[in-house]
């Protein structure tokens, strides 16, 4: 119990964390309609990225797989030293891109993010971990050294200058996939299949989902960039990495739905909205996913920004942080009461808003159409779920 406490803290910084990032969300969407010189709005929108993959789920998850090794603190001290030292690169980033943007400041500690992670990786790998979701686990590690490539090679164009639009943009998505689609899904996936099998110990989710997922995984950055020229071998793997997923996807779905009434037995009202909301915005960014291999749709669909930023949340807040809160929840790593409770149900709330929104003004913009009220209406939004998560915060403290 004094070991879970421990990780509690850990956990209520996420929260923390992640309530930092819907401040800096309401602040943004402030500033689009409003005056508020304070702050640069483009060196928010970095503070605000890095500090969400940094600060809120490279932390969270960080955090979650040192406590799955069900080891003392002591055991896993650099593990947890692994931890803070990440949170503190992540406070730097937060920090000094308000201050730069893209300074030697804030450079210096993405790139020590980046070095902890890798740290962190070894770590991991040294403690031979056999367990369910090591596979899982194991690829999301790797795919989270691989997406470093795209950082650095940004980072050296914007010191050199040599910057072109097609190779910023690329280094950017292949980052943000690797980050996205391997990191964060993968870590996510090695999480709940380990929570499968201690209530299911005499079953196993299907293999091939996960080599599928695994194989899958490079080749399906080419989707974030086919508006670029491509040739036809590599375009064809990128189909068939998308529709394999989907295939994956529905293995999964299949061993689910098979053993659903003793997963059921399992999970509380609750548990049960926040697993199955972040399974089916998992289904539609996946289906999404397969709509984009059609070149005349991604191109229209990356040529609005909208529709961008609808599908990056739809992924970080409705697939990644609805898990990650369904985790922390049902493994009662925070408090389960009345304000929890409804903390929890009013920010699922404001991200179905916010996506809703997002994908209205998105479809819109296709005939160049605009909602009015929409920028006010995501303010809104973004205060809605800032005060669900002030909420669990209370609520989170108020039990202890």
């Amino acid at each position: 119990m004094q070991l879970q406490s421990k990780y509690r803290s850990l956990t209520t910084i996420a929260i923390i964390n992640l309530a930092i990032i819907a401040l800096l969300g309401i602040i943004m969407r402030y500033k689009i309609g409003f005056d508020f010189p304070f702050l640069n709005q483009k060196n928010l929108l970095h503070a605000h990225s890095h500090f969400a993959f940094a600060g809120w789920v490279s932390h969270l998850l960080m955090t979650l797989l040192v406590y799955r090794l069900n080891k003392s603190f002591t055991e896993s001290r650099s593990g947890v030293n692994l931890i803070f030292a990440n949170l503190i690169c992540a406070y730097g980033m937060l920090v000094f891109f308000n201050i730069q943007g893209y300074g030697p400041v804030s450079l210096f500690f993405s790139t020590a993010t980046i070095i902890v992670s890798w740290l962190f990786a070894l770590f991991y790998f040294r403690q031979k971990d056999q367990s369910a979701g090591a596979p899982w686990i194991k690829a999301a590690l790797i795919f989270n050294i691989i997406s470093a490539a795209g950082t650095f090679y940004l980072a050296y164009m914007m010191s050199s200058k040599n910057i072109t639009q097609h190779h910023y943009l690329g280094s950017v998505y292949y980052y943000l996939h690797f980050q996205y689609n391997g990191w964060f899904f993968f870590a996510c996936m090695g999480l709940f299949t380990d929570w499968l099998s201690k209530i299911l110990p005499d079953k196993k989710l299907p293999k091939a989902a996960f080599l599928i997922f695994a194989f899958a995984c490079i080749p399906a950055y080419f989707l974030s960039v086919l508006w670029i020229p491509i040739s036809n071998w590599i375009y064809v793997l990128v189909v068939i990495a998308s529709l394999s997923q989907l295939v994956a996807w529905y293995l999964i779905l299949r061993f689910l739905h098979q053993n659903k009434t003793e997963i059921g037995k399992h999970l509380n009202s609750l548990s049960r909205i926040l697993i199955l909301f972040a399974g089916t915005a998992l289904t539609i960014k996946l289906l999404l996913q397969a709509g984009s291999v059609i070149p005349e749709l991604s191109k229209l669909a990356f040529g609005f920004r909208t529709i961008v930023i609808a599908y990056l949340h739809l992924v970080l807040l409705g697939v990644i942080s609805v898990f990650l809160l369904w985790f922390i929840y049902t493994n009662n790593l925070i408090q389960n009461n009345k304000l929890v409770l409804k903390g929890i149900i009013i920010f699922i709330s404001g991200i179905f808003l916010n996506e809703m929104v997002l994908l209205i003004q998105g479809l819109a913009s296709f005939s160049y159409t605009m909602i009015p009220y929409a920028d006010v209406s995501l303010i809104f939004i973004s205060a809605l779920m800032f005060s669900g998560l002030v909420l669990i915060l209370i609520g989170n403290v108020k039990s202890d």
